[in-house]
């Protein structure tokens, strides 16, 4: 059965909006052993994604993605101009790893502090006090209470 994600990026990296333009990515770039045990371990092609904006005003999920793609070398690990550049992952023993994902819905924008403020996401991880990872786990009703939040039925996704 499909698993359920919070992936955050940073908009002024790379927002909902490019995700869409693209049709796909890979992400890479993560570098939190803990967040790239998930991507290696546990995501699986058809995993759902809520795509989280961070570090802005409110921070928000603004859409859902889909895992197109199981994880694989993260690449940028191996290039000295990248900003992910990690002088101890070769191309014959990768230390990092990434995901391939696709938009499937954006969301009418869900905001951190009404996600803090509704009492049907006690627990995500995402408001626990000190929790920072990238990637994380999200339980399925968490999701669909997201999903719903945003103006859409996660049934239908």
């Amino acid at each position: 059965m499909a698993r359920h994600w919070l992936m955050k990026s940073e908009p002024d990296a790379y927002p909902w909006q490019q995700l869409v333009s693209d049709g796909k990515t890979h992400w890479d770039g993560v570098r939190n052993y803990q967040a790239r045990n998930f991507m290696r371990d546990e995501m699986k092609i058809g995993d759902l994604v809520l795509f989280y904006h961070s570090n802005c005003k409110p921070p928000h999920v603004a859409g859902v993605a889909k895992v197109v793609a199981e994880g694989y070398p993260d690449f940028t690990a191996w290039d000295v101009d990248s900003k992910y550049f990690d002088e101890k992952s070769s191309i014959d023993n990768p230390r990092w790893v990434m995901v391939d994902i696709a938009p499937v819905k954006e969301l009418d924008a869900v905001s951190l502090p009404d996600i803090k403020d509704n009492p049907l996401l006690e627990g995500m991880p995402l408001i626990q006090r000190g929790q920072r990872l990238s990637v994380q786990p999200v339980d399925y009703e968490h999701f669909d209470v997201i999903c719903e939040m945003g103006g859409i039925d996660a049934s239908e996704i």
